[in-house]
């Protein structure tokens, strides 16, 4: 199955619903076996079938898609990428030339201070409370370890003081996984509607084939592609990039397909439809926001293109005898300034002939050691595996930059779509 098709299948509001199905069928088991009034099991009698049933249910919500590979990523990415999060707007430069005694409290204190600020007022009371016990308990403790004669005067002991921080630490949490997991709900929701607006399915027209495949950074994203058939028997095949990712990117990605499709609906074609829909989101999206994009018409009886490339990675064409080439923007990035100048460009595509289309989130991945895919090894890609049928070489490119990243999952958006022309 091709990776788009699985997202799409994962996206199926029944697929949406199994989780919530098994936890009924587990809390329904659960209360039908309490309510029975069952004399004690003599020793050694082998369990009902109902009690293994049971049993193994119990097994599979704690092994159920856990791997090894799972638990390292776990253990080497979220931390950092916790640690990362919380700390991305504090300014540890201003704090170089201190010494470590005063450096270090500095840090932590500024870590506390971000922190409490993105919880809510009584939530903030709660995580201020706990900490400062939870450090002081530590102290004590370590105090105490090491046999010092002024916590052994301490009329407080260290498991109470642990208690206290913890309980008031696990409130805190459940408090905050409620609203995590209202928000999934509605991020799922989300995903679905998201998803049912691209186009997975692999398109035919004539000798055009059109296939795609998307990989989101979080539940939704900001990755845009799509195919329209336009009225004069031509294909309008486009791709673009929301800056950012996550539900912002979204609404803007909606945002943008709809006012394309409205401008493709009136007549517009070519420069002229990426000049008035460049106006549109100027004076519709945020100025800390753009949209790179890149869009085409393609002739399915003759193979040829024309396009319009708007600031968007540079397509890569692989001809049928393994030579490559790409096509270089021809114009700015949309939504930044109100009247740029955009012109459009031509190829066209003979039997064999492939356009590859892809986000910045394939080159963009890096691994461990902060390198990039790169498109050099993008295009030594596409050009040794251009013989692949194309649902298979969109699904292990996918795979290659996944390997090439580790454990460093990519943080963007990654999405492809190949158009080729058959004899």
């Amino acid at each position: 199955m091709g990776v788009g098709q699985m997202i799409a299948e994962e996206t199926r509001p029944d697929g949406a619903m199994d989780l919530q199905q098994r936890i009924e069928k587990f809390t329904r088991r659960f209360s039908e076996d309490s309510r029975k009034d069952r004399k004690r099991e003599p020793a050694g009698k082998k369990p009902s079938p109902l009690e293994e049933e049971y049993w193994r249910d119990i097994r599979e919500l704690f092994t159920r898609d856990v791997t090894g590979r799972g638990l390292r990523q776990f253990i080497e990415r979220e931390p950092r990428d916790a640690w990362k999060y919380f700390t991305r707007e504090i300014d540890y430069g201003s704090l170089k030339g201190l010494p470590w005694h005063d450096r270090y409290p500095r840090a932590g204190w500024r870590v506390f201070v971000t922190m409490a600020h993105r919880l809510s007022p009584p939530r903030r009371i709660l995580f201020t409370v706990a900490v400062p016990v939870l450090l002081v308990a530590w102290v004590v403790y370590l105090l105490r370890a090491l046999g010092t004669t002024f916590a052994n005067h301490w009329s407080l002991q260290w498991p109470p003081w642990v208690l206290v921080s913890a309980t008031l630490l696990f409130a805190l949490l459940v408090l905050e996984l409620r609203d995590k997991l209202a928000l999934k709900g509605d991020l799922e929701i989300a995903r679905q509607i998201q998803f049912g607006l691209l186009p997975f399915e692999p398109y035919r027209n004539g000798t055009i084939s059109i296939h795609s495949a998307m990989r989101p950074a979080n539940t939704v994203g900001g990755d845009y592609f799509d195919v329209v058939t336009l009225p004069e028997g031509r294909v309008a095949v486009v791709m673009g990039d929301v800056a950012g990712k996550g539900m912002p990117a979204a609404l803007l990605m909606a945002l943008l397909q709809g006012s394309l499709r409205t401008l493709i609906s009136a007549g517009l074609r070519g420069s002229e439809l990426i000049t008035k829909l460049n106006l549109h989101l100027h004076a519709n999206i945020p100025s800390n926001r753009l949209i790179t994009l890149f869009y085409s018409e393609v002739d399915p009886s003759s193979g040829a293109i024309t396009y319009v490339n708007a600031g968007h990675n540079p397509p890569c064409v692989v001809r049928h005898d393994g030579t490559l080439e790409t096509l270089p923007a021809t114009g700015t990035v949309l939504g930044v300034v109100e009247a740029p100048a955009y012109t459009a460009g031509s190829i066209e595509l003979a039997a064999g002939d492939r356009l590859f289309l892809y986000t910045d989130g394939l080159t963009e991945a890096f691994d461990s050691r902060d390198d990039q895919y790169g498109e050099v090894r993008l295009q030594a890609f596409l050009g040794a595996n251009r013989d692949q049928p194309p649902r298979e070489l969109l699904d292990s490119l996918n795979a290659d930059v996944l390997a090439f990243c580790g454990s460093n999952l990519p943080h963007d958006d990654m999405t492809s779509m190949l158009v080729e022309r058959t004899a």
